[in-house]
Order: C-alpha cells, then structure tokens, then sequence
C-alpha cells in the first residue's frame, strides 16, 4: 500500500475521533507552546542584560586597590591606598590595547541647593569619564582638563539630582550647589540612563574633577580606583593583561607575590549574568519539556486504546493482503499526526504567549527560530517515539486471532 494511501486512512480514523484526538494532542501543545514561551522569556532577559551592560561599557575595565595584611591583620580593599595618580599615568602612557582612561575618587554626602537636599554621589573623574561609562551631556558642556589641572570647582550633574533639588524649574546651568559645604558650580546635566542591571539608579550622580573632589572634599593624595576603556570588547583581555603588567612593575611585585590591586572588567559580568539566565532558562525549559514527556505518554495510551478498538479491522485488513509493515506505518502516521498537529497549534501559541508577556507584562522576550525548530522536531521525535510500540504491537497480530477478537 503507498503511502498517500496510508495518509488518508490515518486522517480518516483521526476525523472520526476529534475530540479524544484533541485532548491527546493537548499535552504536546501545551509542552511546545511553554517551551518557547520560557525560551524566549529567557533569551530576552539576556539579551536585556547583555544590553544594559554594553550601556556601562561593554569593554570597561576597572582598576581597584587589593586586599593587603597589616600588622598580621587583613585589611579591606576600600582602606587599602595602593593606587596613585602615577598609576594612571603609567597606564594611560604606557598601556596597549586602551582607548581612554581616568582617575575615579569618590565620597557620599548630601547635596543642598536652596532649601532642597538629597543622598548621593560626587565621583571625582577627568572628560574621558562620558567615553569610557557611555554618558552623553543633554544641557550644558563637560568640564575640561583645564578644570582638571586648576581644581576647579564645577560639575556636572545626573536627571535624578536635577529633579530632587531644582524643584521648582529652575534652569540648573550657572546654579551653585553645595556638597558637604563645598560649593560647586553646575555647568552640565547628563542625558538619563535609568537602572543599571543591579538596580542602581545612573543618574544619581555628581561628576566633578577628580583634583577638585581630592583636594577640596576628601583631601587624599591617592585615588580610588583608575576605569579605562579597551579599544574594542575583543581587546579587553589584552589591556587587561597590558595594565597588571605596568602595575606589577611600578609596584615592585615579584613572581608568586600576590598583587595588591584587582583588574576587572564587563566581560566577566556579562559571563556571570549570562550564565545565571542561561541556567534559568534551562529550568524553566526543562519543567516545560515535562509537558512534552506527558503529551507522548498520551499519545502512547491513545494508540494502545486506537489499537484495541482496531483489532479486527486490522486482521480483516491483514486477511486481505495488507502487511505487517503496511499496518504499522498506518498506526504510526496517526501517531506523528497527532504530535505534529499539536506541535504547529503549540508553536502558535507559544508565540503568542510570549507576545502577550511582552505586552501586558512588559518583560523583554527574544524569540529565536531554533527554538521553534527544536520544540518542533522535539515534538515530531515524540509522535516516532510513543507511536512506535503500539503500532509495532498492531503490525504483530495474528489475522486469524485479530479476525476473533471481539
């Protein structure tokens, strides 16, 4: 018997049970419609961090002081002082595979503008700061080296600090501020970038000369850490490996001694974030793909019952010349059917309910096609899978026993 011939009875023994039909192909729809739904809910929260993080500065690298031990106790990395102006200078000289670099000191406080105050940040930095962190300047202009080299008493000011103090539509260019008593003289508003993937809010902040924010706030000689740009995200483990080198250097450090500064960068973030959502993403797909186990045992059951149902007409079919491999493609055609039906239905579905996350929800979803094709072909594998025993103990009956069966 053809195969087109085989089709046509697999469809014509479905149509005649639509509804049990229905109800087997809801395990493998509901299985394939949750599948891509988690994956995409999954990809899109990666996609989002990945993005987020590439606003920070996807090939930023931050220079910090390390732990070191004192008079037999350890100390901080926030009290140690073994980063200097030098430093920085020998790697924005010296250091390959960098396209920027600044010094960073910083201090918390309370900034007071008229009868208005807030929490927040002074972070003393040179221009570079805007390339390196991917802030751009919305009112106003950047404070220049000029500022830098004389301390000058200026900033430049974040859309949160902006809304907590200048309440009353004041035009903060030319307005003086003060922070811990300093006053300092607002020439720039950053343009707004919102929460960071940590949940810390970008535009809460305060951007002065790091000379003016040494000398005139925290009056220190050494600074808190050195942020430097790679040329490219590709080049950041050769900067990385260019800037322990010059630090080794200027700091005496020998082979096997441990270094008293830490060099991180995005990269490593974006791995760690990565990798958590990846694992999550994972989960959520694998509770998913239960449903799809569960939708094969039921078309396993629904064929045993199929085949039972079936008995004679399979051996009248047998008596008359049909064969065993015959009738097990017939029952194994209905299985695939039935699992391939319900994987286009739960395609649909799933697609939609990841639109429907991203509407109502308002959570980020990245659908991509091999997880269409994979939840698919998962399905299809189902259908050969749970379809395969029943129609192989179909395509093994005896015609004269099948003949008697009542």
């Amino acid at each position: 018997m053809n195969i087109v011939n085989l089709f046509k009875i697999a469809l014509r023994a479905l149509n005649g049970n639509k509804f049990r039909g229905f109800l087997t192909m809801l395990g493998i729809i509901i299985g394939v419609a949750a599948v891509i739904a988690m994956l995409a809910i999954g990809q899109g929260s990666k996609k989002s961090i990945q993005d987020q993080i590439s606003t920070m500065g996807s090939n930023m690298i931050n220079v910090r002081p390390g732990t070191g031990q004192f008079g037999g106790v350890r100390q901080s990395s926030s009290s140690m002082q073994t980063l200097k102006l030098e430093d920085y200078e020998a790697i924005e000289s010296q250091g390959e595979y960098i396209s920027a670099a600044t010094p960073e000191v910083s201090s918390s406080g309370q900034v007071i503008f008229g009868a208005n105050n807030a929490p927040t940040t002074v972070y003393g930095v040179n221009p570079s700061y805007l390339d390196i962190r991917k802030y751009t300047v919305s009112e106003g202009s950047m404070f220049t080296e000029a500022d830098v080299k004389a301390s000058t008493k200026v900033c430049v000011i974040g859309q949160t600090v902006v809304e907590n103090l200048f309440t009353n539509g004041e035009d903060p260019i030319g307005q003086t501020i003060r922070f811990n008593k300093i006053p300092m003289k607002v020439i720039g508003i950053l343009t707004s970038k919102g929460d960071n993937t940590m949940g810390m809010d970008q535009d809460d902040l305060v951007l002065a000369p790091y000379t003016t924010v040494q000398k005139r706030i925290l009056a220190i000689t050494y600074i808190h850490s050195i942020a430097v740009s790679a040329i490219s995200e590709g080049a950041t483990e050769d900067a990385i490996a260019s800037i322990e080198e010059i630090l080794r250097q200027r700091h005496k450090i020998g082979i096997g001694q441990e270094d008293d500064f830490n060099v991180r960068s995005q990269k490593e973030l974006i791995s760690m974030m990565s990798s958590t959502t990846d694992m999550m993403t994972v989960l959520l797909a694998c509770i998913a793909g239960i449903s799809l186990f569960v939708g094969g045992i039921g078309i396993m059951n629904i064929m045993y019952v199929s085949v039972t149902e079936r008995t004679r007409e399979i051996g009248l079919r047998m008596s008359i010349g049909a064969k065993g491999v015959d009738i097990l493609m017939q029952f194994l055609i209905e299985a695939i059917l039935l699992s391939v039906t319900g994987g286009i239905i739960g395609v649909i579905l799933g697609i939609s309910s990841a639109y429907v996350v991203k509407n109502v929800l308002m959570w980020p979803i990245d659908i991509q096609p091999y997880t269409i094709f994979l939840s698919f072909a998962v399905c299809s594998a189902t259908g050969i899978f749970f379809g395969w025993y029943p129609a192989k103990k179909a395509s093994d009956l005896d015609p004269i026993e099948a003949l008697r069966y009542e």
